[in-house]
């Protein structure tokens, strides 16, 4: 069902996006423990940080009103990043899982002392960790619509998985799963998708028995597919592998904020979402997560099994209108058409991996293809600084 769309004031329809990257040895393509270096190469640069485990660093945009600008700013990062990184003489992987060789478990973890607390509490998750996710800010007009927002998020977050699928390989293998990430996350206590809570005042209720079940530490380590941000006024889509290419992020971006444009617009008119039972929200992600696109798919509102690519229509039908309104349906439909043509994330690392020969001359291709489109590698002894980000939320 489609509404007249009444859209948020401007300042609402912001966006932000995360993006997390594995740091890998160019010679044996096996995680890289060198993220402090990479962090002191940049000088407390604001827009990068460190991430759970050492071989891990981590990305955020400033806040935008549109997706050139958060092209522009993904792209920048990238090779910020990169730059630092070959100075330190390791690799920048888009990639949501480590692709080759072994993990180091503890010895890996940031030290922090949220982290080194994270690591206590769950130890068992430590061997497999690290995982890398790209995670979208929309900005909201308050919590009570954010909460609306998350619900009608549920159905849909399964296409999301599955178009941005971009973790195939693990230990030099393939895992099975377009999202190999997507199994190893939700292990973690809180990594499950948002529920139809009726307001406000039960999704913090929410969020307060899982930090005092002790599946938490605080508000910040629940982690909801999609939750309310606890630090910033937005709704965050953390269910996305990072993109191999900036241009997934984009996509994502644009996808997410017309997801949360029309569900606003739904609630205005007094659309109340349409039920989706939990099992099967759960049942339509690891669909997702096993075949990717264009494999079998879940219908969440159905059970029904289906071609991923007519889940993927469904949605591109459903946030066509705030596509249309936001300027951004052209960006979108451009990279779907080439996700469409066999360009997923997940498709393109195992052709790589196949093409490879080695672990050394995969990574080599996988960190080129992270790097398209952001021009050649700076010539200054050390990279550039930043201004400050605004939207930073692990």
């Amino acid at each position: 069902m489609h509404v007249r769309l009444s859209l948020p004031e401007k300042d609402e329809l912001t966006i932000g996006v995360e993006e997390e990257f594995v740091l890998a040895d160019p010679v044996s393509g096996g995680v890289a423990l060198a993220a402090p270096r990479v962090l002191e190469l940049l000088d407390g640069e604001p827009a990068v940080t460190a991430e759970f485990l050492r071989f891990q660093i981590e990305t955020a945009t400033g806040i935008h009103t549109g997706l050139d600008g958060i092209r522009a700013e993904l792209l920048g990062l990238r090779r910020l990043v990169a730059d630092a990184a070959g100075h330190a003489g390791c690799l920048v992987l888009a990639s949501g899982t480590p692709p080759c060789g072994d993990l180091p478990g503890l010895p890996g973890v940031t030290a922090e002392p949220r982290y080194r607390a994270l690591a206590a509490r769950y130890p068992a998750l430590i061997a497999e960790a690290g995982t890398c996710a790209c995670h979208v800010h929309v900005g909201i007009p308050s919590p009570a619509l954010g909460v609306r927002v998350l619900a009608g998020l549920r159905p849909w977050l399964a296409p999301l998985l599955a178009i941005s699928a971009n973790s195939p390989l693990a230990h030099g293998e393939d895992s099975g799963w377009a999202s190999g990430r997507y199994p190893l996350w939700s292990r973690w206590p809180t990594a499950q998708p948002p529920l139809d809570w009726p307001d406000e005042t039960a999704y913090a209720a929410s969020v307060d028995d899982a930090v005092r079940r002790g599946d938490a530490m605080d508000a910040h380590g629940v982690y909801f597919y999609a939750r309310l941000s606890p630090k910033y006024p937005t709704v965050e889509v953390r269910i996305a592998d990072v993109g191999l290419a900036a241009e997934d992020a984009v996509l994502l971006a644009g996808l997410v904020r017309a997801l949360v444009v029309t569900i606003l617009a739904e609630a205005r008119a007094g659309v109340a979402p349409r039920p989706v039972r939990t099992a099967l929200v759960v049942a339509s992600l690891t669909a997702a997560a096993r075949d990717g696109y264009p494999g079998h798919g879940i219908d969440a509102f159905t059970g029904q099994v289906l071609p991923q690519h007519l889940i993927v229509d469904r949605l591109l039908d459903y946030v066509r209108p705030a596509l249309l309104a936001t300027g951004d349906l052209p960006a979108v439909d451009r990279r779907l058409a080439a996700v469409r043509a066999g360009e997923t994330g997940a498709d393109r690392q195992r052709a790589l991996f196949a093409e490879a020969g080695a672990p050394g001359a995969f990574v080599a291709e996988l960190a080129s293809a992270t790097l398209a489109g952001t021009g050649e590698p700076g010539r200054s002894g050390s990279p550039p600084m930043r201004r400050p980000t605004a939207v930073h939320d692990s």
